[in-house]
């Protein structure tokens, strides 16, 4: 098992309160690993999209019924001199360390969640012609009740593979991926289990989606060791079709997608192959034989 101690000597500054910094091996094993999972996208000849940090919080209305304890909401303070001057005059933070704020400004922006709502959002409205498939990566917030070292963080990074299509093109899309992910595992020597997985919803004994992800799964996740969860393929039915009017052939899209957490992936590794980065697989390598099986 890999300690604090073990990863900080390789690279991890880690925060507690759940935020990792990278440096040295670690990483430059970030950076082989998100080009190979750039590279298994380049399967469906997914374009790269960049996004900001946020997403409007009218964008996000389900998402924050179904998990307000993860989310993290971007604050700043109403813009009013008087305000302000209240603020700076006073003691700024609180004997505990917290921000002793004075009024806010109205809370409009959500950190990102997960990276792929903002394909969503920022395709709305199209009439897709085709399946269109995407990749992109941000840096995502999820509260927690506690935190580790690259395997349960509040800031983290995610890349996703994203498919927009037809309910056939969708699963389709699912199957290829989690094949060409089983075969990169293969080929890098990390064992992973596919198993059916439910989202953290709020109060999930009462929330309609919590029950029909039990009824009928749509979340996988890839598992090591049994329980860490690096990735997960998702079928969101047309549930983002519908909210946010991407059609294909007529009809709300069916969307997909598959995520990576790249820094639980860096835990597995070293984890699986040592801290020595001269034992570390070459991931470039394995994810192009990948690509081309």
């Amino acid at each position: 098992m890999n300690t604090l101690t073990e990863l900080t000597g390789i690279g991890l500054r880690w925060d507690p309160s759940g935020q990792a910094g990278l440096t040295g091996p670690l990483l430059a094993l970030a950076g082989d690993c998100d080009r190979a999972f750039q590279h298994l996208a380049s399967r469906w000849g997914c374009p790269e999209e960049a996004y900001a940090a946020t997403l409007p919080a009218a964008a996000l209305h389900g998402h924050l019924r179904s998990f307000p304890h993860q989310v993290t909401f971007a604050a700043a303070l109403d813009p009013a001199e008087s305000n302000l001057a209240e603020f700076a005059d006073g003691p700024v933070l609180d004997r505990s360390g917290a921000v002793a704020l004075t009024r806010t400004a109205p809370v409009t922006a959500v950190l990102t969640p997960a990276a792929c709502y903002h394909v969503y959002h920022a395709h709305r409205g199209e009439q897709l012609p085709a399946a269109a498939y995407v990749t992109t990566r941000n840096t995502c917030f999820r509260r927690e009740p506690r935190y580790e070292p690259l395997r349960r963080q509040w800031t983290f990074a995610m890349r996703e593979i994203v498919c927009l299509g037809t309910a056939e093109e969708a699963t389709s899309f699912l199957a290829e991926a989690r094949a060409a992910v089983d075969e990169f595992a293969r080929l890098i020597d990390l064992p992973l289990a596919w198993t059916p997985a439910t989202d953290p919803f709020f109060r999930p004994d009462h929330h309609p989606g919590h029950l029909l992800q039990r009824i009928q799964p749509v979340k996988h996740e890839a598992t090591y060791g049994g329980s860490l969860a690096l990735g997960s393929a998702n079928l969101h039915h047309d549930h983002f079709g519908s909210a946010f009017g991407i059609t294909r052939g007529g009809a709300p899209a069916t969307t997909a997608c598959l995520a990576f957490g790249v820094e639980r992936w860096l835990y597995a590794l070293v984890d699986r192959h040592g801290a020595e980065p001269g034992g570390w697989p070459d991931l470039l390598a394995a994810a192009g034989q990948a690509v081309a099986r």
